[in-house]
Order: C-alpha cells, then sequence, then structure tokens
C-alpha cells in the first residue's frame, strides 16, 4: 500500500525527454504556441494568438492538438470567469 497521494503532481508530470518526444510529432503551430505558454503562461485564447501572431482558427487547433497529447491544461480566468487560459503541463 503506497502513502502518496493518487494522482499526485509529481507522478503526473513528464520527463523534459517525453516532453519534447511528444511535442516532435506535433504541427509546427502547436510548437509555437507551446513556446510562447513557456514563457508567458497561463494565456487565453485570444492571447495566445497575440503573442503568437498565428490566427485565431489555428491556435485553437493547435490547443487542441496539445491537449490530446496531454501538454497542456487550462482552468477559468481568476480575472473573467468566462474565459479560459491554458499552460503547460509539463
Amino acid at each position: 500500500m503506497s502513502t502518496s497521494p493518487v494522482g499526485s503532481a509529481e507522478t503526473d508530470r513528464l520527463s523534459e525527454s517525453e516532453y519534447r518526444d511528444r511535442l516532435r510529432e506535433l504541427p509546427p503551430s502547436a510548437k509555437l504556441v507551446a513556446k510562447v505558454l513557456e514563457g508567458d503562461a497561463p494565456l487565453s485564447q485570444g492571447g495566445l494568438a497575440e503573442e503568437s501572431l498565428l490566427p485565431d482558427r489555428t491556435v485553437r487547433y493547435a490547443l487542441n492538438r496539445l491537449e490530446e497529447e496531454e501538454l497542456v491544461d487550462s482552468r477559468y480566468s481568476f480575472k473573467d470567469a468566462r474565459k479560459q487560459v491554458y499552460f503547460l503541463t509539463v
């Protein structure tokens, strides 16, 4: 019987090499969005579009691909509960 909590943040985190392996298979737009989130997270979809200079549709596609690979997660914004903000899970 383990004494560590189920689903603890330490066990859910990806190693740097696993993160890079998952990211390597993604399209360039997803790589750019991930790079922007490395420095400026958490950001809304609009903020990501502004920072990356990508169209909103492309940012949405990139976020969907990153979410499929479990590289990014979201939560509601503390400033505006109508918006979600995104951050890397690594």
